[in-house]
């Protein structure tokens, strides 16, 4: 038989997918399955972007620029600019989702054996990035009962070796929905600067703002530019997933020199995707202060929802469309597990997202889930009143 590469064989499994094995065999079950575990928007994307494809005449898809059309560079500049970050097209390099924008940051930014910091819990695939790059995570705690805000400054740099070459965040948070201040991010910023090392935010949630003060990029910070990267989307902003198209952003030019020669690796961005994002960026403002709200109006609920349910804990998210969940179990794989495979409320169960893999430290968050308030709030509440049965059979159900 021949051999598998380490690399491969140690990658980490998605805490979000993991299950759907299971969800897969309940649905065929005739169970129906609430899907609280994946960031999948329900709301419809911008009626300009699906015409631009169904209305495109196009009789051949060629390759396009390595680093995206210089007009849907041009939009993404226009667009930056009414969030306060001034930045040129050259700036700019499209990707194939933000996924393949964080793996060219850390190959170019990165060598085998080099090491990131990042606030935990993160989003799960960042340790899947960081392997498939060879690189190592070096994960800091955010606490549940602070709201998962920054670390202090001191347990961050106390992380800082010769073989760090980046901080990464993302703000707002998945999966928390913490929004790092103004403040924390100029403070992360001198951080970088003082240790010659970059910064990397991730700013997919940068519109889903619920309470408190507006987003700010970190591209704000001109003093920091030569070290900041930013990773963007239209995934969650506009409702268009299946479309994988991202951006790295930097002012760095000798970074966005080399993240080109990885573009060129691919060749090019999808061609109609990339008509779908460009027109996104036409829709009227309305459309994304409509979806805000509506996703300000189904955390409110859910919270609500949930905080009824005896002995659990909520936290607060102040962005995207994450929350994370204490339950009263010691083990919220298995009971995410058992609400596939044991449990059902008149044919309805839920899948949840067990937290433990949104940790790169050991035994941390194992009585923890991410749940994605994606759903229609009238499914939320259903979701929650599942999820207090589901609590209950589980403590008759477990020895």
């Amino acid at each position: 038989m021949p051999r598998l590469s380490q690399k491969g064989i140690q990658l980490p499994t998605s805490p979000i997918r993991k299950l759907v094995h299971y969800s897969e065999q309940a649905k065929e079950r005739g169970i129906e399955v609430l899907h609280l575990n994946i960031g999948q928007p329900d709301i419809q994307a911008p009626k300009e972007a699906l015409e631009a494809v169904t209305d495109s005449n196009l009789t051949l898809l060629p390759y396009g620029p390595s680093q995206g059309t210089l007009s849907y560079r041009k939009k993404l500049v226009e667009y930056y600019a009414k969030h306060q970050i001034s930045i040129e097209p050259e700036d700019i390099i499209v990707t194939t989702g933000a996924s393949e924008a964080l793996t060219f940051a850390l190959n170019v930014i990165c060598d085998a054996g080099d090491e990131i910091i990042i606030p935990e819990p993160f989003y799960a695939n960042y340790n899947g990035f960081a392997s498939a790059a060879s690189v190592r995570v070096v994960p800091v705690i955010s606490e549940f009962n602070a709201q998962f805000q920054l670390p202090e400054l001191d347990k961050i740099s106390d992380k800082i070796s010769s073989k760090t070459r980046a901080i990464l965040l993302c703000n707002p948070s998945n999966p928390t929905g913490y929004v790092y201040s103004e403040k924390e991010i100029n403070t992360l910023c001198e951080l970088a600067i003082k240790h010659d090392i970059f910064l990397i935010v991730d700013e997919v949630y940068r519109e889903f703002i619920h309470e408190g003060a507006p987003h700010y990029s970190v591209l704000c910070n001109d003093k920091a530019s030569e070290f900041t990267v930013m990773i963007d989307s239209v995934s969650k902003r506009y409702s268009m997933c299946g479309a994988r198209v991202g951006a790295l952003v930097s002012k760095n030019k000798g970074l966005i020199k080399n993240v080109l020669k990885f573009a060129h690796l691919r060749l090019s961005p999808p061609t109609y995707a990339l008509l779908a994002s460009e027109a996104a960026l036409s829709a009227p403002d309305a459309y994304l202060k409509d979806v805000t709200a509506e996703y300000t109006q189904r955390r409110n609920t859910l919270i609500k929802a949930l905080e009824r349910i005896p002995n659990i804990e909520v936290s607060h998210p102040l962005g995207a469309f994450y929350c994370i969940v204490k339950l009263p179990v010691e083990d919220a794989d298995d009971f995410s597990k058992f609400l596939l495979t044991d449990f059902n409320l008149e044919n309805q169960t839920v899948m949840l997202a067990p937290a433990k893999g949104f940790y790169s430290s050991p035994n941390v968050g194992l009585n923890q889930v991410r749940i994605a308030f994606i759903l229609n709030q009238e499914k939320l509440v259903r979701a929650a009143t599942i999820l207090e049965k589901a609590l209950e059979a589980y403590k008759k159900f477990v020895p």
